[in-house]
């Protein structure tokens, strides 16, 4: 990258906004300018960037958004849609977190370790979309296999931290545990439909026609779409766990070809963005309190589904505002930056 670029972040307050421009700051992206927008609840703060105080503008009072060359969109979806074509207009890539544009047959779907190619599609619309959290580190542990021997079928069920939901989910569950560890009241769920402290709810996003959530029926899309195969069966069972970050998932799948424990951990251990933590008579498997913080997908407790020929189990977790989020969308203007602008 031998130029340096005017950069935005939208929604630059919230919890994956903030990551964005940490996560700027620490792969030392080439930034010329940086522009930060939210709403105006977020009127008059100021966020740090590389030491210097950068003040908060409000979306809804910006009547141009040009000089601007790439946007990193964390605002939600309804946003999404009104802003991110008005800054690709103004001449803006938008890298959207939102999931507003990812079904999008004109907008690219991208995991740069997984379809990098696919970012020279943000000359359509002038957007490229960021999978969901729990699509994205699926698909970077599916790869490596896939490309050895097809996948056929994936069967996942997620462990889903609060903070996929927000501040105000996690600030919901720092609360009800707060409250039952001192013998008070739990306050009641807000966020949640039930209280998530010491819980599970196999519930994240609404329930759709076919008793799905979206949140499930997200992973059975993107995956098809980022892998580029349409034929590859998904499905997937989501569950939110009281873990604070970090999204763990438990993903059996099943191949044309056998592959070996040995020849997975092999595939796995290459491949960029991936670290195997897998020792069973160590009792070493990845978790989530560890891998928050971090940027890869780690992979464990790989071994042989016996009950058909050509199965695998894998326990796959990633920190979920960073590679799930804010890591990957950064990962993406890297390669425009590098490549394409």
């Amino acid at each position: 990258m031998s130029r340096l670029f005017n950069v935005a972040v939208v929604g630059a307050t919230g919890a994956v906004g903030r990551m964005m421009i940490r996560v700027l700051e620490e792969r030392d992206f080439p930034v010329k300018n940086l522009r930060l927008f939210a709403s105006e609840r977020s009127r008059g703060k100021k966020l740090t960037f590389k030491g210097e105080e950068i003040p908060v503008e409000v979306l809804e009072e910006q009547k141009s958004f040009s000089g601007l060359e790439i946007a990193l969109f964390s605002a939600g979806a309804a946003r999404s849609l009104d802003y991110a074509p008005r800054f690709a207009a103004d001449g803006a890539v938008v890298v959207d977190n939102s999931s507003a544009w990812r079904m999008d047959p004109e907008v690219p779907l991208v995991v740069p370790e997984v379809n990098p190619h696919a970012v020279a599609g943000y000359k359509n619309k002038g957007i490229i979309a960021n999978p969901n959290c729990s699509t994205i580190q699926m698909v970077v542990a599916l790869k490596p296999l896939h490309d050895y021997s097809r996948i056929k079928r994936v069967v996942v069920s997620t462990y889903q931290a609060v903070s996929g939901a927000g501040q105000k989910a996690i600030d919901e569950l720092i609360a009800q545990t707060k409250a039952w560890c001192q013998e008070e009241e739990i306050p009641e769920a807000r966020v949640f439909p039930y209280q998530i402290a010491f819980n599970c709810l196999p519930h994240i996003d609404v329930f759709l026609d076919n008793g799905y959530t979206k949140e499930e029926m997200k992973m059975v899309n993107e995956t098809k779409k980022i892998m580029e195969d349409e034929a590859i069966a998904v499905t997937a069972t989501t569950v939110r766990v009281p873990v604070f970050y970090g999204h763990a998932e438990a993903v059996n799948i099943e191949t044309e070809e056998k592959i070996t424990v040995e020849k997975a951990r092999e595939l796995l251990s290459n491949f960029p963005g991936i670290v195997v933590i897998d020792d069973p008579g160590a009792k070493k498997y990845p978790l989530q309190i560890d891998v928050a913080g971090r940027d890869e997908v780690f992979v464990g407790r790989i071994r042989e589904d016996e009950s058909i020929a050509n199965g695998l189990n894998l326990w796959v977790v990633a920190d979920n505002l960073r590679k799930g989020a804010a890591t990957n969308a950064v990962q993406i203007a890297e390669i425009l930056a590098k490549e394409y602008l």
